[in-house]
């Protein structure tokens, strides 16, 4: 345990923050003094400056939305009475749409099939999941992205082909008034009302995050009873552990600490720092990097420019053996959830940041990259070299082959700069490949993060080089109704994903795995044995 955690813990609702005011004492001072516990409380939209008023208005409802999803209990009770036979639940929606509710029903034990990529591989296995027994949730603030349409047509042929009735098969959450909500209409389907304005990590007690686990019979009303537990020490300027995290996440950079290391610590929620540095990444527009790391003796877990929090349940536990956190945040999921949400925005006052500009742009990436759908092949060109089961796309300057375009990733980072690994793969079947980040971060002693495309949180930031692998299909599914397949739209993302970076001027590497199984294990063994 750090020495850090000695002091002082902010202690409310069953969850405690330890080590925080080590390096956030002066930044609480200053808001504390500027009324920003209360003000922030009390949803005040001009917190972020005037820039980021009008948007704020339209997107705090995060603040108090654990309430209003608590209404949504009897009607969510009594369509899970009526839909028992379906024990098979789907959701189907944008990649930060999907983190929350996949992160919230992990933490809870219940399992819920989360299909946020165009991957065929996932796609086919849940289709042969029991589809007669299934219950889809599509999940969009808006109206359907052209994968969870995709996801959709093909659900719909499938229970063409088997007889059930697709109207009981689907329930749909998105704000009131939307296409999606029109289209739900027109399915038959029930529709159950999001919070207005509030998506991706913010809406982890809305909803989109409430809805499929607990129709996956998850105990969702412990979790929100949680979250109102802490709500009245939101405005306190003492014992108010969210507040006491928010200000040593916003003076981590001026002390040259810029990457948040978030590390399981034993206790449970092994999941929750995937939501967490979503949530981050959206709240502070690149001033801070959140890495979030497998173990507390896995690479990235310490080091200089780092700032480590311990995450994990169990109030009292502390951090488990080997953590050498800076920060340990501890206590029930609920708590941890509006905890979270509140410190980034704390965070983003300190720092001025915007924090909801990030979502937009994120959308528009997402656009930008369903727009594109034109063959990659043609797109990329040639590759630059070929070894074994991977195809090397090196950039102009690189060196052509595997060892020698890795080391050219790795050795061109600055001292600011992280390496970003996107794969657009099968998160299953492909799930060894996540054993990349820790073997790069161990080399290169710099920043590494890994995301499963077209999760890509670190999307929007100015200082990362890019690996991107991508892989053959052999087993492609053809989308009903339109004039592509579903690895023909994966190819065109992870292109749109290329262009979006190169608009940036970010290097990126590609190496596409022609046989799948055989590529993961030589990337990862030309990764091990890759000196920088």
């Amino acid at each position: 345990m750090s020495d850090l955690l000695a002091g002082r813990a902010d202690m409310a609702a069953g969850l405690a923050v330890r080590g925080a005011d080590a390096l956030g004492a002066s930044a609480r001072a200053t808001l504390v003094a500027h009324d920003v516990p209360a003000r922030l409380a009390a949803a005040d939209p001009a917190l972020w400056g005037p820039a980021a008023e009008s948007a704020a208005l339209d997107r705090l409802g995060w603040l108090h939305a654990h309430r209003r999803s608590r209404d949504l209990l009897p009607q969510l009770a009594e369509l899970a009475a009526e839909l028992s036979d379906l024990d098979h639940v789907v959701l189907a929606g944008a990649r930060g749409d999907t983190l929350a509710a996949e992160v919230l029903a992990e933490c809870l034990g219940r399992p819920v099939t989360v299909l946020d990529t165009a991957d065929p591989g996932p796609v086919r296995a849940a289709l042969a999941d029991r589809p007669a027994r299934t219950l889809l949730v599509l999940a969009a603030r808006h109206g359907l992205d052209r994968t969870t349409d995709a996801h959709l047509r093909a659900y719909r042929q499938a229970w063409a082909d088997e007889g059930p009735d697709a109207a009981r098969h689907v329930v749909v959450v998105t704000e009131p008034g939307t296409d999606l909500a029109a289209r739900a209409d027109e399915l038959g389907a029930v529709v159950l009302p999001a919070e207005p304005g509030v998506t991706g990590p913010w809406a982890a007690l809305t909803a989109f995050g409430v809805v499929p686990a607990a129709l996956a019979g998850a105990p969702v009303a412990e979790v929100l009873d949680e979250a109102e537990a802490l709500t009245a020490a939101l405005d306190r300027a003492r014992d108010n552990p969210a507040l006491a995290l928010g200000a040593a996440l916003g003076a981590a950079p001026g002390a040259g600490r810029d990457t948040i290391a978030l590390v399981p610590d034993g206790t449970g929620l092994d999941g929750l720092g995937r939501w967490a540095g979503a949530l981050l990444a959206d709240a502070t527009g690149g001033r801070l990097l959140p890495v979030a790391v497998e173990s507390p003796d896995s690479p990235g877990a310490t080091g200089p420019g780092v700032l480590t929090v311990g995450l994990g349940g169990a109030l009292g536990a502390g951090v488990g053996p080997g953590v050498a956190a800076d920060v340990a945040v501890n206590g029930p999921l609920g708590a941890h959830l509006l905890t979270w949400t509140y410190a980034a925005a704390t965070a983003a006052v300190t720092l001025r940041t915007d924090p909801f500009a990030a979502p937009a742009a994120a959308a528009a990436d997402d656009e930008a990259a369903d727009d594109e759908a034109a063959d990659d092949e043609a797109a990329s060109g040639p590759p630059s070299s070929v070894e074994d089961a991977i195809e090397v796309y090196a950039p102009s300057g690189a060196p052509a082959d595997l060892t020698g375009a890795l080391c050219w990733l790795l050795d061109g980072l600055g001292e600011r700069e992280h390496l970003a690994v996107t794969a657009y793969l099968d998160p299953r079947a492909d799930a060894a490949l996540a054993g990349l980040r820790p073997l790069l971060a161990r080399h290169t002693r710099r920043p590494v993060t890994f995301t499963w495309g077209p999760r890509r949180p670190e999307h929007t930031d100015t200082r990362g080089r890019h690996l991107q692998i991508t892989g053959a299909v052999t087993d492609d599914l053809e989308v009903p109704g339109r004039p592509y397949t579903f690895a023909q739209l994966q190819a065109a993302q992870a292109a749109g994903d290329r262009r979006a970076l190169a608009g940036r001027e970010r290097p990126v590497l590609r190496l596409h795995l022609t046989k799948r199984a055989a590529g993961v294990a030589q990337l990862l063994d030309t990764a091990g044995r890759t000196r920088t």
